[in-house]
């Protein structure tokens, strides 16, 4: 039986040059052996999820993101839950596209970026759950993360994460440090704090100096809590952050590597950003699922040490677990958020 695909694409990403390439791109998917099929999205809430959740349901054997970070976020979210969780590839069509930039998958260039599953080559990609939802890339809170909220969408399309530059130097003498409450692995940090930031990949924002050691399949998330909030301190380690990621030992940023975190807020509200959009207030626990999907890669571009990979021996047995799993009753709603 043929290999099914299906491209989930966001007609509106990229000044809509998604919908001018999609049959140049369904050939790449059929050259690589797939029965290829698209699905535009729609404005209802979760329109991309919930297509992923149906096709993955049904069998599909490749799941094509096509669109921004958010779009790729849904996806994820509606595999995520399951037993049996299809291949994803990705076509970046966003603002910054930090997935595809941790990925290698030219960011310019949909038909290229297509191209990339000729290369048969992914990687099992670590991704966060915060409560109840999943996020690929980032999840933060405290008053620095939240000037995300406040760019305007048209802004971000014209000039990319040099939006947050210019919004995050108007917004600099309004940030203040709030408490909180974060607990880790081996450690926790109770006091003031302008932000903390839990990152799965070394992009963010498109800046890859911020998490320079970032692993893609370690099983853990890279912590970055930032205690400052004096304006002239933050320009001080933005300044180290892109003087080659010098901020990790500052004294005024605690720079760990953990698989687990609980985030408090005391006696104030703390928004939570999940892959740049708000996801919720804390209290609310994050977790690391190790290798929990298979992404489409340029494995090749990807430096050797943001890729760890298991032993033959140990992906051997991973693979026979998970041929036995998948034979066992899958629970219909698991993975699906009502």
């Amino acid at each position: 039986m043929r290999k099914r695909a299906r491209v989930i694409y966001n007609p509106t990403s990229g000044r809509e040059a998604l919908k001018d390439d999609m049959i140049d791109i369904l050939a790449v998917y059929e050259k690589a052996g797939y029965e290829t099929s698209a699905y535009a999205t729609t404005p209802e809430p979760n329109s991309a999820r919930d297509e992923a959740y149906r096709v993955a349901k049904e069998g599909f054997d490749l799941i094509i993101a096509a669109g921004g970070d958010g779009t790729i976020n849904q996806v994820v979210n509606g595999i995520a839950g399951l037993r049996h969780r299809p291949k994803m590839a990705i076509i970046p069509a966003g603002t910054t596209n930090d997935y595809a930039r941790a990925l290698r998958i030219p960011r310019e260039d949909p038909v290229g970026a297509a191209k990339i599953v000729l290369k048969d080559q992914s990687i099992h990609m670590d991704i966060g759950k915060a409560n109840d939802q999943y996020f690929i890339n980032i999840a933060a809170g405290g008053l620095l993360t939240e000037l995300t909220y406040d760019v305007p969408s048209q802004m971000k399309s014209l000039f990319g994460y040099l939006a947050y530059l210019v919004k995050g130097a108007e917004l600099m003498p309004q940030i203040k440090p709030i408490q909180m409450d974060i607990k880790y692995d081996g450690g926790e940090f109770h006091g003031e704090a302008s932000m903390f930031l839990l990152a799965l990949t070394n992009s963010v924002g498109g800046f890859e100096q911020i998490v320079p050691d970032a692993s893609l399949d370690d099983g853990k998330f890279t912590m970055i809590i930032v205690k400052s909030a004096n304006m002239f301190e933050m320009m001080r380690l933005m300044t180290l952050v892109l003087n080659g990621g010098k901020h990790i030992n500052d004294p005024k940023v605690i720079y760990r590597k953990t698989s687990k975190v609980v985030a408090k807020p005391v006696d104030n509200r703390m928004m939570i950003n999940l892959d740049g959009e708000y996801g919720g207030d804390a209290p609310m626990t994050f977790k690391n699922l190790a290798r929990h999907i298979e992404m489409v890669a340029n494995l090749d571009e990807i430096p050797d040490d943001a890729v760890l990979g298991l032993p033959a021996d140990v992906q051997k047995a991973e693979e026979k677990f998970i041929k036995a799993v998948e034979k066992l009753p899958e629970d219909e709603k698991n993975g699906k958020t009502e």
